[in-house]
């Protein structure tokens, strides 16, 4: 499949979704929001970059392997570039592998790394999808900072109780998703990939073994504070539309939405990103503030990493990565 007729469909569907939902208007609002809140949310996604640097360098100087921090962060960046740039996000595994093996590491010890950093991050979502839920049944539309405070402790509290109770029975968990795999009858091909991915999550579950407590905290600590940052931008983004809507459920809206996007098999998710967005948020929202919210959002968070991710990853990863992202997976 040819790469850039897809990419430029991918980005055409991106802004012409908020444009047909809230026409010229919407531009008037996004005209609205302040320059100072646009270079802040830019600002938070180079801050979650930053603390996922850190996170990277805490997990490899635990295995003693030392990595600075302007390398772990150009590594970082260019394997965002690359998960957005691709169908699906396929090329930020591919990229994150190809610059740790390039620094040094074993293929495995990388594919390894990557594990451990997307077990850690379904960790985390995890108990905030249970936590959140739980606070929009119950009607807390407001977060006060003690419900706050306590969100963030069950966060912590759930994410790193299950790290140990994977610790402890990952062979029973793994097990059953294998006979789970069967008995709905699994196409073989997609059990091989299933299985490559089991082979790293052990990998990545080896890897987590390996870590002092400390350092396994750290690291879970930077990840929830770089997803803190991120799902927080669309919040900062409404209210500064003059709408009041409930962090927690904004929160869910952008799990569920990054989701669903992938579905579409198109680079960032685009087109499910955008229709998931605006049906989850229309009955708060009407069509013009709720595309210019959309536009803004996803400027931070999709079209800001492609705009800064591409020099950094052309210098750092090269062009033949890229051909091979392109040809290979795209």
């Amino acid at each position: 499949m040819r790469f850039w007729p897809v990419f430029i469909v991918a980005l055409l569907i991106g802004l012409l979704i908020p444009l047909g939902y809230g026409g010229w208007e919407g531009l008037g609002r996004l005209r609205e929001l302040p320059l100072g809140l646009i270079a802040g949310s830019m600002a938070m996604v180079v801050l979650g970059w930053n603390l996922n640097a850190a996170r990277l360098r805490l997990v490899l100087g635990g295995t003693g392997n030392y990595m600075g921090q302007g390398k772990a962060l150009a590594t970082v960046i260019s394997s965002e570039f690359a998960m957005s740039a691709t169908p699906a996000g396929t090329g930020g595994a591919l990229t994150y592998i190809f610059l740790l093996h390039r620094h040094g590491l074993a293929s495995s010890h990388a594919a390894a790394c990557y594990a451990l950093e997307q077990l850690l991050d379904l960790l985390f979502f995890l108990p905030a999808l249970i936590l959140l839920s739980i606070v929009l049944l119950a009607g807390g539309d407001e977060f006060h900072a003690g419900t706050q405070l306590v969100l963030l402790g069950g966060m912590i509290g759930g994410g790193l109780g299950s790290l140990w109770l994977l610790a402890r029975h990952y062979r029973p968990v793994m097990l059953a998703g294998g006979r789970l795999l069967n008995r709905f009858g699994i196409a073989r091909e997609r059990r091989r990939r299933i299985a490559r991915w089991i082979i790293r999550f052990r990998q990545g579950i080896g890897l987590m073994l390996s870590l002092s407590r400390w350092r396994l905290l750290l690291i879970y600590l930077l990840c929830i504070g770089h997803w803190l940052l991120r799902y927080t931008i669309l919040y900062f983004i409404i209210q500064a539309l003059g709408e009041d809507i409930s962090w927690a459920y904004l929160f869910l809206v952008q799990m569920f939405v990054l989701s669903i996007g992938q579905l579409t098999l198109l680079p960032g998710g685009s087109g499910g990103v955008e229709i998931g967005f605006s049906a989850l948020l229309a009955p708060w929202l009407d069509p013009a503030t709720l595309a210019a919210a959309l536009i803004a959002w996803r400027f931070a968070t999709y079209y800001w990493y492609l705009l800064a991710g591409a020099p950094i990853f052309f210098f750092f990863a090269g062009g033949g990565l890229w051909r091979h992202l392109r040809f290979g997976r795209a």
